[in-house]
């Protein structure tokens, strides 16, 4: 961290004891990374949320590098530079959501193991607020909400010099009343922290290990049965996954309760939509500790070939950009969440979610 970063969060009210708690992960002595680069990366992105508005732009100059790119979902796209970043993404959360702040379930960060390769941090967050402005075009609900983000962060010198985020956009015009798809299979809910309670900034040196059990379990879940839409070795005495496996799903699909309800209630009906899909085009492959992330831009490609969510087959070719967040325990996948960017995904179709969310009257009115 720059000592004026440092200043500046003196000057803000976050005193030396908050500023050590961040750096330092509470873990062993020997383990203890006085100048973490996660935790510094964390405590910069609450800056530039919570800073006066008159201070978060320079906030947002002290942690990302001065060619930083950012690629967010459907609407925003390709943000390059800081003022790009700075208009078309943090001031209009900053705007919409009311005393927003950043809540992190997982963060966690790695070397990449793709070809790209670099230092990268995986965030699972929850943007909280009051949502009295529109955002992104969804109208507003004056209610409480928890905007959910998947976010991965490729970090050079301190600061962040590319970026990939999915705002799960549908998942919050659901909390504002405005659900512009059919009711969904799995259960709606607010994504929760891992069951240990450990997922930011955890410890541990085991994270190539974690990440090479989410490695064979997708190089396997590749292949299926159409039929019972069984893959080799998921489940049982040798499978990869925990048999109280928990599938947290985005917006439009929900989540759902060991292997049997991941079929029920998302796997068939997307494979019978889209039987040729090939997924793992990831840009991003990362373990720490318990935790491993994965990420492709896109990762997905497939044919629309099958009616899915209430939209009819199209036979477009589709492409969809993936983040996967993995809970390893004992050898098992215990926890998966999955962020989405099905906004992109149903303006390939055709559908433009935000206008027809838009259109709709609030559930509640």
């Amino acid at each position: 961290m720059h000592l004026h970063t440092f200043a500046k969060m003196l000057d803000d009210g976050i005193g030396f004891c908050q500023w050590f708690s961040a750096m330092a992960v509470a873990t062993p002595q020997e383990n203890l990374q006085p100048f973490d680069f996660r935790a510094g990366i964390r405590t910069q992105l609450t800056r530039i949320l919570r800073a006066p508005e008159a201070e978060a732009y320079a906030a947002l100059l002290d942690g990302v590098t001065p060619d930083s790119v950012w690629d967010v979902a459907h609407p925003v796209h390709r943000l390059e530079g800081p003022e790009a970043i700075w208009v078309e993404f943090w001031s209009p959360i900053r705007s919409a959501l009311a005393h927003a702040y950043r809540r992190d379930e997982l963060f966690f960060g790695g070397r990449n193991t793709r070809a790209q390769g670099g230092q990268w941090i995986a965030a699972l967050s929850h943007y909280v607020g009051r949502f009295e402005r529109p955002l992104f075009g969804i109208p507003p609900s004056d209610r409480l909400v928890f905007l959910r983000s998947g976010a991965f962060f490729r970090i050079e010198d301190g600061r962040i010099a590319e970026a990939k985020i999915i705002l799960d956009l549908p998942d919050l015009m659901r909390q504002a009343g405005r659900f512009p798809l059919p009711r969904e299979l799995g259960t709606e809910m607010l994504f929760p922290g891992p069951a240990s309670h450990d997922g930011v900034l955890p410890a541990g040196d085991n994270g190539a290990d974690t990440l090479r059990i989410v490695e064979g379990m997708l190089g396997d879940l590749h292949h299926y049965d159409p039929v019972t839409a069984a893959s080799y070795k998921q489940t049982g005495e040798h499978g990869y996954w925990h048999d109280d496996m928990m599938w947290y799903g985005p917006g439009g699909i929900g989540s759902n309760y060991r292997w049997s309800g991941f079929v029920d209630h998302h796997r068939a009906a997307f494979l019978t939509a889209f039987p040729d899909r090939k997924g793992g085009n990831h840009y991003c492959r990362i373990g720490d500790g318990d935790y491993a992330a994965v990420s492709g831009w896109p990762s997905m490609t497939m044919t629309h070939t099958g009616a899915y969510l209430g939209v009819p087959a199209t036979g477009k070719p589709l492409t969809l950009r993936v983040m996967d967040f993995y809970h390893v325990t004992r050898g098992k996948i215990l926890e998966n969440w999955v962020c989405l960017d099905y906004g992109d995904l149903f303006h390939q179709m055709g559908i433009d979610l935000i206008a027809r969310a838009a259109e709709m009257k609030p559930a509640w009115s």
